[in-house]
C-alpha cells in the first residue's frame, strides 16, 4: 500500500502540472521536503494529506490507494 500512495501523489502533481516547488508552497513546507515525501523517505503527515487531497479534489482513500474511485 504505500507504494500506492506514493505513485498517486507523484501523478496526482503531474497529471494537474504542478511542480514541487508549487505543492511544498501550498503545503507551507520546504520543496526538498517535498520531495522526500512524493519520494517515500519520510512519511507523509495527515494534515498534509488532507490538504492535498482538497487540492486534488480526491478523496483520502483514492490517495491513499485504498479506491480507484476519485470522490
Amino acid at each position: 500500500m504505500p507504494m500506492d500512495y506514493i505513485r498517486r501523489m507523484r501523478d496526482l502533481r503531474e497529471d494537474s502540472d504542478y511542480t514541487q516547488r508549487y505543492v511544498a508552497y501550498y503545503l507551507g513546507i520546504s520543496q526538498t521536503m517535498y520531495s522526500r515525501y512524493e519520494r517515500g523517505v519520510n512519511e507523509l503527515p495527515i494534515r498534509h494529506l488532507l490538504s492535498l487531497c482538497k487540492l486534488y479534489g480526491v478523496s483520502a482513500d483514492y490517495f491513499l490507494g485504498l479506491s480507484n474511485k476519485k470522490n
